[in-house]
């Protein structure tokens, strides 16, 4: 009995010995991807470079921070009136536009240091490829920093804490402002020929991916950041305007320094536009709607360099849920968010290239101009308009917007009208005739437009787009060709070099409708006005204020000042009965939105924003910026 026992007692141990082999303590966990695995796998890069495109920094966009298309000039806040606060901004705070997006830069320095070690069976071009798209990614990054904070810490490798209880040699000082776009303009230099994502390469069908970079994407950021570099260091430095510097270059580029920036965007822009890979959209002869197209069409765009794109059903927004005309929304909620202003209207030029004020009044201001249908006050007018912008009688989804804020009736004994405006949507008046429209505009109805004005760029024209259920996939377009036509014009006009700017922006006038060769001179107001409405609503419009050093003085916090103030335009049906002249017309009423209460004030210290106590308190290498 004592030997069975003594048997199975051996036995039970040589089965545990067995048992506890070294590659069975060895064995890979299944949950956990251990870094050979990430950095051999194209499949799981691909994935990492997917988030790490998503979290791409914006101003403005298709989802999240969209609504700060309200807090400039171009717009105001027309939604939900818990949201209000946009039309009541006092001042931008210091902060308003603060980015220290080190997370994602400590994100791709460790996903660059991982490819470099343990990558073995990339192919070599897969391997240098990946590398040179994360490159783009992290230029990108510390773009959209140094364009609001100045000169930041550039840091290209990972920080590792060694426990000496010294933390110094992680504490990084600001790099030179100039520094951040040299940086910018080298890694791109560097990368560019790397970056593959082309499709064809072959006659006029050349084509490269819109969603992840490539050459001409590097070329694009290049463009930009070059004519952001160029610009400060002029602008920053003509006397009259704002001087804003640090000792050491945290803030400030040196004038002597602009012709060689504004050199570098116009060989950026020139290599893409004579590229062959792309063109301006062209595709609908009605300018229009052509120019609509031109933005948030996805097929046989030629345009679109690189954009954050959306896809059904995994990956939609609700921007047309938000911000579709209040008449013909599919949903029972939202609408009408952001609505342009006045006095983005009246920046897009007739055709004829007079300004663009709208005629409301006879020249002695001593009558009414009246109009046959609402739509008519907008004719012969920048073909632009038409597609950033839906005002009243415009078309949108087959539909016609009805839109009329009431109606004149003439006072005989008074010698005048009367203005009546009604508190409900799609009323009558007691002529059994419309007295407000089914879109308004009202003064006081949330979701409604309170200026007149709805937006039609980048809303969705696709059948229940702008339901909660189905909601919408319009891209958000980062780079397309149009700004980079503008991005050459300005260049070349910094640069002296008057034909080659005119040429590009008179092929986009003309693109709008204009007569050919439309411009034989070029000035630098004239040429900001171009970026205004081509560009509107594309997060360009408070970045280019910022560096041409003008928007302390275009915002300046005067309520006299049509500038600092968002304006409305309303339609209003005329009744005067035995007047046909009159009667049965329509005339309109510039009018401030009583919703918007304060005006625009943006302060010598929003230039750059402020660097927070909490960064300094961690690295008080940090230089704080100036005027906070």
């Amino acid at each position: 009995m004592k030997n069975t026992a003594y048997y199975m007692m051996m036995l039970l141990l040589l089965l545990l010995g067995a048992a506890c082999k070294k590659d069975w303590l060895e064995r890979k966990p299944k949950t956990i991807l251990l870094e050979e695995q990430v950095w051999n796998d194209p499949k799981q890069i691909l994935a990492l470079l997917a988030n790490y495109y998503d979290r791409l920094p914006t101003d403005m966009g298709m989802t999240g921070n969209w609504a700060n298309m309200a807090d400039y000039d171009d717009a105001m806040w027309s939604g939900y009136s818990g949201n209000d606060g946009r039309n009541n901004i006092t001042t931008y705070p210091y902060n308003r536009w603060a980015l220290w997006e080190y997370e994602l830069i400590r994100d791709i320095n460790l996903a660059l240091e991982g490819i470099d070690r343990y990558s073995v069976s990339l192919p070599a071009d897969q391997k240098k490829q990946f590398s040179a798209e994360l490159r783009f990614l992290r230029a990108y990054v510390y773009f959209e920093m140094v364009k609001r904070m100045g000169g930041v810490p550039l840091i290209t490798k990972q920080l590792i804490y060694d426990y000496s209880g010294d933390p110094t040699p992680l504490q990084v000082p600001r790099a030179k402002e100039s520094e951040v776009y040299d940086f910018i303009a080298a890694e791109m230099d560097a990368i560019q020929g790397d970056l593959g994502n082309i499709i064809s390469n072959t006659g006029s069908n050349k084509s490269a991916s819109n969603t992840r970079a490539n050459k001409y994407t590097a070329l694009a950021l290049k463009s930009r950041a070059m004519l952001y570099a160029g610009s400060l260091a002029k602008y920053n430095n003509i006397a009259g305007n704002v001087n804003i510097t640090l000792p050491n270059g945290e803030v400030g580029i040196p004038a002597s320094k602009a012709d060689a920036y504004y050199q570098q965007s116009l060989n950026a822009s020139k290599e893409i536009i004579s590229s062959g890979f792309y063109s301006l959209y062209r595709n609908n002869p009605n300018k229009g709607e052509n120019f609509y197209e031109a933005v948030v069409n996805k097929i046989a765009n030629r345009e679109a360099i690189f954009v954050q794109d959306f896809l059904n059903p995994t990956k939609r927004h609700l921007f047309s849920y938000d911000n579709i005309v209040r008449s013909i929304r599919e949903d029972n909620l939202s609408s009408s968010g952001i609505t342009p202003s006045l006095g983005l209207v009246e920046s897009f030029e007739y055709l004829d290239g007079t300004p663009g004020t709208l005629k409301t009044r006879t020249a002695d201001n001593s009558d009414y101009i009246y109009y046959d249908k609402p739509q008519d006050i907008f004719a012969n007018k920048d073909a632009r308009l038409y597609g950033t912008v839906i005002y009243p009688g415009a078309g949108f989804k087959g539909q016609t917007i009805e839109m009329q804020a009431g109606v004149k009736a003439w006072d005989a004994a008074a010698n005048r009208f009367n203005t009546i405006e009604g508190a409900d949507l799609s009323s009558n008046w007691t002529d059994g005739k419309l007295l407000v429209g089914s879109a308004g505009p009202h003064r006081d109805i949330q979701e409604v437009s309170t200026t007149g004005f709805y937006l039609r760029k980048f809303i969705d024209a696709g059948t229940g787009t702008s339901t909660r259920g189905i909601q919408s996939t319009v891209w958000w377009v980062r780079f397309r060709l149009g700004e980079i036509y503008l991005n050459a014009a300005e260049a070349a006009l910094e640069l002296g070099q008057m034909s080659e700017a005119l040429t590009y922006v008179n092929e986009l006038r003309e693109r709008a409708g204009f007569p050919a060769n439309s411009l034989a001179m070029l000035t630098i107001d004239k040429l900001r006005n171009e970026r205004r409405v081509e560009l509107a609503f594309e997060d360009h419009r408070v970045w280019d204020l910022k560096r041409w050093r003008i928007a302390d003085k275009l915002w300046n916090g005067d309520a006299g000042n049509p500038n600092d103030m968002v304006y409305g335009l309303y339609p209003y049906r005329v009744v005067k009965p035995g007047d046909p002249a009159r009667d049965g017309k329509y005339v309109f009423d510039k009018v401030l939105p009583p919703r918007f209460r304060v005006p625009r004030f943006f302060r010598i210290g929003n230039y750059y924003s402020q660097i927070d106590q909490s960064w300094i308190n961690n690295n008080p290498k940090l230089v704080p910026n100036p005027n906070h």
